[in-house]
């Protein structure tokens, strides 16, 4: 998520509790859709697509925290 932030996500993690949470929930749903997308899980278009959407919500918020940080910090 975000590659070309590399440099900023570990700073941020340990100074931002809830952008470290917002990434491992990031993480968490891209290996479940991984899963899901490989067959090694199954689950309903329905659910699928409410978990992309939350996948998404999370990087946009991720990505909003983020250019607020450099904004302030760089």
């Amino acid at each position: 998520m975000l590659q070309e932030y590399r440099d900023i996500i570990p700073e941020m993690k340990t100074k931002n509790a809830h952008f470290a949470k917002i990434f491992e929930r990031h993480n968490e749903l891209d290996k479940k859709i991984d899963n899901v997308d490989a067959g090694r899980e199954f689950m309903s278009d329905t659910e699928l697509d409410t978990l992309k959407k939350e996948k998404l919500k999370l990087k946009d918020e991720a990505y909003a925290m983020i250019m607020e940080y450099k904004k302030n910090n760089h």
